[in-house]
């Protein structure tokens, strides 16, 4: 008798709703990037899908802002594993002190600045996108 290893299959559907959700887009803004052929009942019906078709999926990843490969490799079983693995392993190896590390308050402060202005950048581009989804609804 052969023992094969039985790889769970992954939920392309249920992966696509998980980063969804994680970026907090709503069922109705993904239909409404997808085009007018996409309501919200249709992405509630692929999301329950097992597997999706290459171009939607791709069309989806890119709405979404992730590799499509992300879309078809995530397993939720295995992220949990690696996560339990990794806490056994290294959790309170940083709760030791290994040596003093120096920190120039001055170089923490101007990365601290950087970031801000980083993000504040990125606020404003997500603003001016919203702005021309606001903008192409109103015309429609």
């Amino acid at each position: 008798m052969t023992h094969t290893t039985s790889n769970p299959k992954i939920h392309e559907g249920r992966n696509v709703k998980r980063f969804r959700e994680m970026l907090s887009i709503k069922q109705d803004a993904l239909a409404f990037e997808l085009g007018e052929d996409w309501n919200q009942q249709k992405i509630s019906l692929l999301e329950q899908k097992e597997k999706i078709d290459s171009d939607i999926l791709e069309q989806v990843a890119a709405i979404l802002k992730i590799p499509a490969e992300a879309i078809r490799n995530f397993d939720e079983q295995q992220a949990v594993n690696i996560i339990a693995n990794t806490f056994q392993d290294i959790a309170f190896e940083n709760s030791f002190n290994h040596g003093t590390i120096n920190f120039h308050p001055i170089e923490k402060i101007i990365l601290l600045h950087e970031e801000k202005i980083a993000l504040y950048e990125r606020m404003l581009k997500e603003k001016e996108e919203m702005m021309g989804r606001l903008e192409k609804l109103l015309h429609r």
